[in-house]
C-alpha cells in the first residue's frame, strides 16, 4: 500500500505542472491568460451547470472526470492555439506519448483507467466524449464574448471557429450554446434565458482564478489561486478515495470540491493557520453563507438548491463524503508547503502540534493511512527547524 502510495503522490506532484502550462485565452477580466489547470476546473464547472442540455445517454459525472484529465498531455506537449498553423497528426503523436507517461506513473489498475478515459476523450465517439469535446469548445468562445474588453484578435478567432472551426460542431452537440454565441458576437444579448442563467453563473464563477490562497505553487513562483486549486484537490480526491476511512460516492466528493470555495469569490479564502477568535469566525460563515446563496442563486431554482444542498453538506462535514472531502482539501496545501521548502508555515509560524491539530486531525479523520504517509513527509521539515 505503502508503495502505491509513493506512486499517486508521485503523479499528483507531477500533474501541479500544469498550472504552468498558459493558453491563449484570458481570464474575463482581462488581467492575465489562462492556465491549463483552471480552464479544467472550469470546464468540470460547465459540465455541471450546462448539464440538463446533454443528451439522456450522457453521464454528467463522466464528463466532469474526462475534463479533469484532458489536458494533462500539455505537461510535455503544451497548448496550441486553434488559429495557429499546427500539425495535428504529430502533436496527437505527443500527447499519446505524454498520456502514458504521466498516467504511467499511478499503480497500474488506476493509470490504465485514466488512459482509457483520456482516449475515450481524445476519440470522441462516445456520447460522454462528445458532450465533454463540445463544453471544451465552448468555453474558450465565451471566455471572449463574455469578457470585460475582449481583444479584437480574440474575437476574430471566434467569428472564424464559428463558421469555419471545429465549433462548426456545436450546431449539433450542442445547438444551444451554437446560438448562444452567435447572438452575443452579433451584439445581441442571450434569448434563452435558462441558458442565460447558466452562462451567468460560469462567468461569475471565472473570478475565482483570481482569489489567492496563502500556499504557493511547488515552483515557488507565485501563490496558488483557488480556481486551480479546487482542481488539484479532485484530482487528489480522486485517486486518493481508497484510502477513505468508510465508503464514498467519489462523483459526489469530486462534486463538493468542485463547488467548495466559490464562496471566495465574495468571502475571500481564510487561511488555515490565521488566529481567529470566535466572533470572527461567526461572520466568516455568515459572509460565506451569503456568498453562498448569492452565487448559485445565479443558476436555476432547482440547481440553486441541489448546489446549496452539496456545499452545505461539505461545510457541515458530517457525511462520510464530506469527511473525505474535507480530508483532503486539508493534505494539498501540506504537499505544496514541503515543495516550496516551508512556505505557509514560516509565514504563520506553525509547529507541529498546531498542524496536526488543524490539519493532521481532518485529515486522519477522513484518510488515516494518508495522514500517516504525509506525516512522515512533513517531519524532518518540523525537526530541522526546530518546530517540534
Amino acid at each position: 500500500m505503502t508503495t502505491h502510495l509513493v506512486q499517486q503522490f508521485e503523479f499528483l506532484s507531477e500533474i501541479e505542472r500544469l498550472r504552468g502550462v498558459e493558453r491563449q485565452n484570458l481570464v474575463l477580466d482581462g488581467s492575465r491568460v489562462e492556465n491549463s489547470a483552471e480552464h479544467s476546473w472550469h470546464l468540470a464547472l460547465y459540465a455541471l451547470a450546462f448539464a440538463p442540455y446533454a443528451p439522456p445517454a450522457v453521464s454528467i459525472p463522466r464528463v466532469i472526470q474526462m475534463l479533469l484529465l484532458h489536458d494533462i498531455v500539455e505537461i510535455d506537449v503544451g497548448d496550441h492555439p486553434i488559429d495557429e498553423p499546427t500539425d495535428w497528426a504529430a502533436v496527437a503523436k505527443a500527447e499519446e506519448q505524454a498520456q502514458k507517461r504521466i498516467f504511467g506513473l499511478l499503480p497500474k489498475v488506476q493509470g490504465d483507467e485514466l488512459q482509457l478515459l483520456w482516449r475515450e476523450f481524445e476519440a470522441a465517439e462516445s456520447a460522454d466524449a462528445r458532450f465533454a469535446k463540445a463544453l471544451d469548445y465552448c468555453q474558450p468562445i465565451f471566455q471572449t464574448l463574455c469578457a470585460v474588453s475582449p481583444p479584437e484578435d480574440h474575437l476574430r478567432v471566434v467569428r472564424e471557429n464559428l463558421t469555419t472551426g471545429r465549433a462548426t460542431t456545436l450546431k449539433d452537440r450542442f445547438p444551444e450554446a451554437y446560438t448562444a454565441a452567435l447572438e452575443l458576437i452579433n451584439g445581441a444579448e442571450v434569448s434563452d434565458l435558462d441558458f442565460a442563467a447558466r452562462l451567468a453563473f460560469v462567468s461569475e464563477a471565472d473570478r475565482l482564478k483570481s482569489i489567492l490562497r496563502a500556499s504557493r505553487i511547488a515552483s515557488g513562483r507565485r501563490y496558488e489561486n483557488s480556481a486551480e486549486h479546487s482542481w488539484h484537490i479532485m484530482l487528489y480526491a480522486w485517486i486518493l478515495a481508497p484510502y477513505s476511512v468508510s465508503q464514498v460516492d467519489v462523483t459526489r466528493v469530486l462534486t463538493m470540491l468542485l463547488l467548495h470555495d466559490l464562496v471566495e469569490i465574495d468571502a475571500g479564502d481564510v487561511p488555515i493557520h490565521s488566529k481567529l477568535d470566535a466572533d470572527a469566525l461567526a461572520r466568516i460563515e455568515a459572509e460565506e453563507l451569503a456568498a453562498a446563496q448569492r452565487i448559485f442563486g445565479l443558476l436555476p431554482a432547482a440547481q440553486t438548491e441541489e448546489c446549496l444542498k452539496v456545499w452545505q453538506e461539505f461545510e457541515a462535514a458530517n457525511s462520510s463524503d464530506a469527511i473525505f472531502a474535507k480530508s483532503i482539501d486539508r493534505v494539498q496545501p501540506v504537499l505544496l508547503n514541503i515543495a516550496t521548502g516551508g512556505g505557509s508555515w514560516i509565514d504563520y509560524n506553525v509547529t507541529l502540534p498546531q498542524l496536526e491539530s488543524r490539519v493532521g486531525a481532518k485529515i486522519a479523520r477522513g484518510a488515516p493511512q494518508v495522514w500517516a504517509y504525509v506525516r512522515a513527509q512533513l517531519l524532518p521539515w518540523f525537526t530541522e527547524h526546530g518546530r517540534l
